[in-house]
C-alpha cells in the first residue's frame, strides 16, 4: 500500500474519532449568588469550564439527566432558569411568585418543584411550558427539597416551622408532617428512598428521618450553622457554615466518625452517584472542594464565581 494510501486512510479514521460523540465527564453546575452566574466544573480535572450569566441572585440548583437541564432558582429575580447541559446555555427562564429557594425535580425530569419561602409553599411547575401546575401548602418558610428515588414523595423542610413536610407527588397534596431540630434547611433523600436527613441550623444537629414511618429516628451533632447534606460511602456529611468544618456520621448507626476542616462558611454540598467523591462550595472563598469520603482528605480545590451556594443536587454526567 502506497504512503499516500496510508496517509489517506490515516486522515479518514481521524476524522471518524473526531466525529464519534464524546462522553461527559461529571461537572458540577455552581450557583455563584451575589455573582449571578452559575459555574460549570469539569470535576475530573478540577478546573472551571464556563460561567453562565443568571440574574436574580442564582441559589438553587437541580440537576436533571432525564431532562438534560440544570433548574436553578433565583429569589430576588423570582424566576427559574433552565439551562441546557449539552449546550451550556440558558434554554429559557420561567417567572414564578414569591421567593423561589429550594428546587427539586421528578425522575423523569418532567416537573420541577420550587419552594416558595415568602408564601409557605411548594410550586410544581411544568418546565417546559412554564404553567405552575400546582401549588401546595407547606409549612413555613420552606428552603431545601428532595424527592424519593421513586418519584413518589416530595419532602421539604420547613425552616421556620421546625419540619418536614411529606408530599404525595401523586394527588400533590401535603400527607404527613415530622417535627425536626431548629431551624431546618438543607434536605437529603438516600438511595434506598428510605431515610432524609436535615440540616439543622438552629440547634447544630441533624434530623434523621425514617420516610415510611414519618417519624425521626435519630439526632446527630454537628458543627454550627449546617446548612446541607451529602451522602456518600455509607456516611453522612454535613457543612457547617459557621464552623467552616464538615461533620462526617455514620448513615447507619448515626454515630459521629469525623470533623474536616473546610473552606469559610462552606454551604452546598453534594456526592457522586458512585459515592467516590464528595463535593462542597465555601461561600467566603469562593471555592469548590473535592473530599475523599473513604479518607476523609481533601483532594482537589477550584475557584468559581464569586458567593457559591450550590443549594441542591448540583451534579451530573457522573
Amino acid at each position: 500500500m502506497s504512503k499516500a494510501v496510508l496517509r489517506s486512510a490515516a486522515f479518514a479514521l481521524g476524522g471518524l474519532l473526531l466525529l464519534a460523540p464524546v462522553r461527559a465527564g461529571p461537572l458540577a453546575w455552581i450557583t455563584n449568588q451575589p455573582g449571578n452566574a452559575v459555574s460549570v466544573v469539569d470535576l475530573a480535572r478540577m478546573e472551571e469550564v464556563a460561567r453562565i450569566p443568571v440574574d436574580g441572585k442564582p441559589a438553587g440548583v437541580a440537576v436533571s439527566r432525564a431532562a438534560g437541564k440544570a433548574f436553578v432558582t433565583s429569589p430576588d429575580g423570582k424566576v427559574l432558569t433552565v439551562i441546557d447541559l449539552a449546550a451550556r446555555a440558558v434554554e429559557r427562564r420561567v417567572p414564578l411568585e414569591g421567593g423561589p429557594l429550594g428546587v427539586a425535580v421528578d425522575p423523569e425530569g418532567a416537573f420541577v418543584y420550587v419552594a416558595d419561602w415568602y408564601h409557605h409553599r411548594v410550586m410544581a411547575v411544568d418546565w417546559r411550558t412554564g404553567e405552575i401546575a400546582a401549588r401546595i401548602e407547606t409549612g413555613d418558610s420552606p428552603s431545601g427539597l428532595d424527592v424519593t428515588p421513586d418519584g413518589a414523595l416530595l419532602l421539604s423542610a420547613d425552616r421556620d416551622s421546625d419540619q418536614v413536610s411529606v408530599i404525595d407527588l401523586a394527588s400533590r397534596t401535603t400527607i404527613a408532617t415530622v417535627k425536626t431540630g431548629a431551624r431546618p434547611f438543607g434536605v437529603t433523600i438516600d438511595d434506598a428512598g428510605r431515610y432524609a436527613y436535615t440540616a439543622n441550623v438552629g440547634s447544630n444537629d441533624v434530623t434523621v428521618i425514617d420516610i415510611a414511618a414519618r417519624k425521626a429516628v435519630a439526632t446527630v451533632k454537628t458543627g454550627e450553622r449546617p446548612y446541607a447534606v451529602a451522602l456518600a460511602a455509607g456516611r453522612g456529611f454535613a457543612t457547617d457554615q459557621y464552623g467552616g468544618t464538615i461533620t462526617v456520621f455514620d448513615a447507619g448507626s448515626f454515630a459521629p466518625v469525623a470533623t474536616v476542616a473546610s473552606g469559610e462558611y462552606p454551604e452546598g454540598i453534594a456526592a457522586t452517584r458512585d459515592g467516590k467523591a464528595v463535593y462542597f462550595v465555601n461561600w467566603f472563598d469562593n471555592t469548590l472542594m473535592r473530599l475523599d469520603p473513604a479518607t476523609l482528605k481533601v483532594t482537589g480545590e477550584v475557584s468559581v464565581g464569586e458567593g457559591p451556594r450550590a443549594f441542591g443536587r448540583f451534579i451530573s454526567g457522573d
